[in-house]
């Protein structure tokens, strides 16, 4: 069974990257990154439409469209889903915290990788 599912997210996911990539090309960029932008918009509205349009969702289904489809075309919209998860249980402070940690982690994480990547380059 483990298989099974592991299959599935690689299936979808494989689907999402190359649906990812496809949109960098279909978008142009011109100084804004506007592909990324739309990425991360679509991938909202879909995790969004599957989550509240389809609550039953069998576990293989979600394991191809959301972890696996949606994943790999995005992980902007898993970040949108378990911030609206935490409001939906009433944990509107954790669902802020959720948001600005991942946003400053992520930007200092990047900072940090950037850094140490120009200190062993030089």
């Amino acid at each position: 069974m483990l298989t099974y599912h592991i299959l599935l997210v690689a299936c979808g996911g494989a689907l999402g990257a190359v649906a990812r990539y496809a949109c960098g090309l279909a978008v142009s960029s011109s100084g804004f990154p506007w592909a990324t932008y739309a990425v991360n918009v679509l991938g909202c509205l879909l995790i969004g439409f599957i989550a509240a349009g389809f609550p039953r969702l069998g576990e293989p289904a979600r394991l191809f469209l959301v972890v696996g489809l949606l994943g790999g075309f995005t992980t902007f919209s898993a970040f949108s889903f378990e911030f609206f998860a935490l409001l939906d249980r009433r944990e509107t402070a954790a669902a802020f915290l959720y948001v600005a940690a991942t946003l400053l982690a992520g930007a200092g994480a990047f900072a940090i990788g950037r850094a140490g990547a120009r200190w062993l380059a030089a």
